[in-house]
């Protein structure tokens, strides 16, 4: 996949705007920052026209300053996990969706 370059122009806590000069990256990509004191992901979340993206930022973005070089991954941001950390996971997305859903009745009195 092609690998677009981009620049941070604006950082409001976790949103990060990223300048493109050539393509865009889909939605849902990775885009890592270069020359950063820590590795730090984003995830590209809306096209704001022809050349910037907002992103959300998968880590503390403080110190992290307009002009900063940006990459596109060319894919989404991948994790590895074993069968037992996806078990957890899975009975974890299970329960916090049980919550969910019975918590708007709580809410409103609904049940009661």
């Amino acid at each position: 996949p092609e690998v677009g370059k981009g620049r941070v122009t604006q950082v409001i806590g976790a949103v990060v705007d990223v300048q493109f000069d050539g393509k865009l990256p889909p939605i849902l990509n990775a885009l890592e920052v270069q020359q950063h004191d820590i590795r730090l992901v984003l995830e590209a979340a809306q096209h704001l026209g022809e050349k910037p993206v907002r992103c959300i930022s998968m880590n503390a973005s403080e110190g992290l300053v307009r002009g900063e070089p940006v990459i596109n991954t060319g894919s989404p941001i991948m994790v590895l996990v074993g069968r037992e950390k996806f078990s957890t996971a899975y009975i974890c997305f299970t329960f916090q969706s049980s919550v969910s859903l019975a918590a708007p009745r709580a809410l409103v009195g609904i049940g009661r």
